[in-house]
């Protein structure tokens, strides 16, 4: 996004993985098939031999002007069980960073609330999953 004109894109780096791979992708809108979202969430973790969090990137759409990573979350769960009460390390200063608008889809207040239970959630699905 920051390309000027005279440059060009020469490759895309892709970090290798080291363990296990788990990732999920969560929207939360007026109907399932609108592209404009409310908010969104994504996530990709990966976990080592014990089943524990080694890396972990996680982040929060159409809160902000940008997507943003939740980099204080991703910190926090590293060395922690990838287990179904997981989500419960999610709280709401790891969403500081997000600075939602109103508009005609949702209030800002409603997307302030909104985020980090589609964390969550989307967080729970992929433990009772994996």
């Amino acid at each position: 996004t920051l390309r000027r004109p005279d440059e060009l894109v020469v490759g895309i780096r892709i970090p290798i993985t080291i363990g296990r791979t788990l990732s999920g992708f969560s929207k939360l809108g007026s109907r399932r098939y609108l592209v404009i979202s409310i908010a969104m969430a994504a996530f990709v973790i990966e976990l080592d031999e014990a089943n524990k969090i080694a890396r972990a990137r996680i982040a929060v759409g159409s809160c902000s002007a940008k997507a943003i990573r939740l980099r204080e979350l991703e910190i926090e769960l590293i060395g922690h069980d990838f287990a179904p009460d997981i989500e419960l390390i999610v709280q709401n200063e790891h969403f500081a960073a997000l600075t939602p608008i109103d508009d005609i889809r949702a209030t800002a207040e409603y997307r302030r609330e909104a985020a980090p239970t589609l964390v969550r959630r989307l967080i729970q699905k992929m433990t009772n999953e994996a």
